[in-house]
């Protein structure tokens, strides 16, 4: 069974439960299972940008660049003015190589001030 999709809502609880429980894995650098409780509640709850956020972090921190970009794009979608989102976008382009992509969201991101 994937990573992403193995943590239902039987198996480790409430929605709430299954966030709390997503920040504790992340914080313990434990992405993995961060992006698995994530990918699940977000899945349920597609307007929840916190969430989307958490999942694109959890994707970036373990490498699995393809689909941080995707949630990021997403968010940018729903939200354009997330600076946070641009520059972790930009950083997830450079590290799959694509400098000249990334410049845009990372001059947005520091624009708006946000550089760490």
């Amino acid at each position: 069974m994937d990573a992403t999709t193995a943590y239902t809502s039987s198996t480790w609880g409430t929605a709430a439960e299954r966030w709390e429980r997503a920040g504790r894995f992340f914080a313990a650098k434990d992405y993995l299972t961060a992006a698995g409780l994530l990918d699940g509640l977000v899945r349920e709850f597609p307007e929840q940008d916190a969430a989307r956020l958490l999942l694109a972090r959890s994707y970036y921190h373990s490498a699995r660049l393809g689909r941080a970009e995707a949630e990021l794009r997403a968010l940018l979608d729903r939200d354009p003015a997330d600076a946070y989102a641009h520059l972790l976008l930009g950083r997830t382009l450079e590290r799959q190589g694509r400098a000249a992509e990334a410049g845009p969201y990372l001059r947005i991101a520091e624009l708006w001030g946000v550089t760490a």
